[in-house]
């Protein structure tokens, strides 16, 4: 029987947050051999995408560990340095009897001294398990990479979409790959096309012309093409200052690296003749202005109006929310507002009192700082759960000490630790149904599109001067190749 380890380190880091990702942010996550494999097993994770068709394949799984950061500021170098060491350990630990290993990582991690690290870590795999051995990397769809990041991989699989409803398929193919080489059946070779185009989170939606063309094609292609054996098309994570932010093409085939190179520069030329309309500034309103529609839209709404505070980073972003006070808002729900000493201060208030607060905006002096509000406790506890929407279905989620407040005519949920509103659990383990409100305020950037455009009516998207902005020439460079990229240039 083949043996395979598995092990995950996973961030997406804004550089430009001064907060970092601590070592106890990455262990609320973390998870070690069975349980490892018990938590994700079934689950839409690129874990439980590994651990399938380890399973079907009759693969024995050496199950090292993994940890979700999730998106936050750049992890702390302790923290990085301490997994680097547990994945290494756990390797050197099986030395000799290892004959392939499963590896996922964002691809948009940075620490403080490192502007890649997950190439670093790759590094360091590959020099323990030798060259030989198959070495399989799963990354998100907004990696930045380059030919030299992934170099140590035998083969690289990212995300096709985002939202990512992908995770578990994009580790089967890595996982199934693996199988593949190891029979015999292949030998991948790698190429990797970097068309010189950065893009905002928010314009990165794989179901926004012209971007759905390309993942369309990329998925096709090897269906159809002999040779092929995958295609990812990565946008890029643009608020990580770091040489290789952008889009990137990688193409693998069998053997013929010839076929790999063509497919990968065809591709790549595409999303680079295609770049101005990969930016699409008209789709974003500004602040003032898109409040004021929304509640103008919502008057006659059949389905909630859903705002989006894209540019928020951290989930404490208060912008949308002091605009809906000062315009009179009324049935609007801000769920997921991170903000651990208000979930803390209505805990101790109890359920039913009435309570002044300061919410969010502390995360940086971006975020919009605290909104005062006299806030009535509708609930306060611990809250955790398993996900119930596409993305990530079947993960833990754990919120810490959280609260619902009302807020004149807004009720808002804090959490204690950070997460994104991208489903209807944010309502629902609550004891409240999205489709009761008539504005909902969300900050994710592509993932709450699988839930929510079926669901509202009409999503407003509002530019704010957080740290994720549209506009991404607002942003303070020093390493990005902004000299080379769209659309700092504009260049054939």
């Amino acid at each position: 029987m083949k043996r395979v380890a598995i092990a995950g380190f996973e961030l997406e880091s804004a550089s430009f947050l001064s907060n970092q990702t601590t070592i106890d942010d990455f262990r609320r996550t973390e998870t070690r051999g069975s349980e490892l494999l018990d938590l994700n097993r079934g689950t839409n994770t690129v874990m439980g995408g590994f651990i399938e068709i380890c399973e079907r394949e009759g693969l024995e799984m050496v199950p090292i560990v993994n940890t979700t950061g999730g998106a936050a500021g750049p992890a702390q170098d302790e923290a990085f340095d301490h997994y680097c060491r547990v994945i290494l350990n756990g390797l050197r630990a099986h030395r000799g009897s290892l004959d392939g290993v499963l590896l996922y990582l964002h691809g948009a991690c940075t620490t403080p001294t490192r502007l890649d690290p997950d190439s670093d870590l790759l590094r360091l795999v590959r020099r323990e398990v030798g060259p030989d051995i198959p070495l399989m990397l799963a990354l998100d769809y907004h990696a930045n990479l380059d030919a030299a990041s992934i170099s140590d991989a035998t083969a690289t699989f990212g995300f096709h979409y985002s939202p990512h409803i992908d995770m578990g398929e994009t580790g089967k193919r890595a996982a199934e790959c693996l199988v593949r080489t190891l029979r015999g059946e292949i030998r991948p070779v790698t190429v990797v096309s970097r068309p010189n185009v950065m893009v905002p989170s928010i314009f990165s939606a794989t179901n926004l012309y012209p971007l759905a063309n390309f993942v369309d094609r990329s998925i096709e292609l090897p269906k159809t093409t002999p040779g092929l054996v995958d295609i990812s098309i990565f946008a890029g994570f643009s608020y990580a200052d770091v040489p290789n932010c952008g889009f990137s093409v990688v193409v693998i085939a069998d053997r013929d690296r010839s076929l790999a190179e063509r497919t990968a520069i065809v591709l790549s030329d595409s999303i680079h003749q295609a770049r101005r309309e990969l930016h699409v500034p008209g789709l974003v309103r500004n602040l003032q202005q898109g409040v004021s529609y929304g509640l103008e839209r919502a008057r006659s709404a059949k389905a909630p109006i859903v705002l989006l505070e894209h540019a928020d980073r951290m989930i404490d972003s208060t912008y949308v929310l002091r605009e809906l006070i000062r315009q009179g808002a009324k049935n609007a729900a801000v769920p997921f507002l991170w903000d651990p000493g208000s979930a803390a201060a209505a805990s101790r208030a109890g359920e039913g009192k009435t309570i002044q607060l300061k919410l969010g905006g502390r995360s940086s002096a971006r975020s919009g700082g605290p909104v005062e509000v006299e806030a009535k406790v509708l609930q306060a506890g611990e809250k955790s759960y398993q996900v119930t929407g596409p993305v990530g279905h079947g993960a833990k989620v754990d919120l810490g000490l959280t609260a619902v407040l009302e807020c004149g005519g807004i009720i808002v949920s804090v959490t204690t630790r950070p997460s994104t509103a991208i489903d209807e659990d944010a309502f629902v383990q609550f004891g409240m149904r999205a489709q009761d409100f008539a504005i909902i305020v969300l900050r994710s950037k592509t993932h709450f599109r699988a839930v929510y455009e079926p669901l509202a009516e009409e999503i407003v998207i509002i530019d704010t001067p957080d740290w994720g902005p549209a506009d991404l020439t607002t942003l303070p460079y020093q390493h990005a190749p902004i000299a080379t990229s769209y659309p700092f240039v504009d260049h054939d």
